[in-house]
C-alpha cells in the first residue's frame, strides 16, 4: 500500500467493517476483461457467501477462471477545501482476494443463505423450500488475502 499510514492492521476492525458493508463489490477477470458486480452478502469464517440465479455471466466466467476480488466502502464525509485539489475525504474500505467455489450441498446452502440474511438482521428461523433452493446457486469465497485502509 502506498500510503502505509492508512492501512488497517487491526484483523477485528477489518471484520466489523465488513460486518457493516451493505454492498459488496465483487470483481471477476473474463477472458481477460474485468466485470464488477455488486452483491449482496453474508460473512463465514474467513468466507463470503453471495448467492444468485442458477446460470448467468457471473457463474459462465467462475467456471473458467475462479480467482476473484471483492471490494467494501464507507464514504464518511467530503471535506471541501479552498481549491479543487484541497478537498478530500474521511473513509474507510476493504480489499480482499481469494477464490470462488460453487456451492452444491443443500445443508451448505442453507447455512450460507442464514449467513446472508443474518447479515441484513432479519430475525430467523429461516425457510427455503426445496423449490426455491434448487434455483438458487451460492458462491462461497474463500478468503486468501484482505486489506484495509481509512483516512480519518
Amino acid at each position: 500500500m502506498r500510503r502505509a499510514n492508512r492501512e488497517i492492521f487491526d484483523k477485528s476492525t477489518i471484520r466489523a467493517l465488513m460486518e457493516e458493508a451493505l454492498v459488496c463489490r465483487i470483481g471477476f477477470c473474463d477472458d481477460g476483461l474485468p466485470y464488477v458486480v455488486p452483491m449482496n452478502f453474508g460473512l463465514g469464517e474467513n468466507c463470503l457467501f453471495l448467492h444468485c440465479a442458477t446460470e448467468g455471466r457471473k457463474l459462465d466466467i467462475l467456471r473458467q477462471n475462479d480467482r476473484v476480488c471483492f471490494e467494501m466502502d464507507f464514504l464518511r464525509e467530503i471535506r471541501q477545501g479552498p481549491a479543487s485539489c484541497g478537498w478530500g475525504a474521511r473513509y474507510e474500505s476493504v480489499i480482499g482476494f481469494g477464490r470462488a467455489i460453487l456451492v452444491d450441498d443443500a445443508a451448505e446452502k442453507r447455512f450460507a443463505l442464514d449467513r446472508i440474511m443474518d447479515h441484513y438482521r432479519a430475525q430467523g428461523p429461516y425457510a427455503y423450500p426445496d423449490d426455491i433452493l434448487a434455483k438458487t446457486a451460492i458462491i462461497r469465497i474463500e478468503i486468501e488475502s484482505l486489506t484495509g485502509k481509512c483516512r480519518e
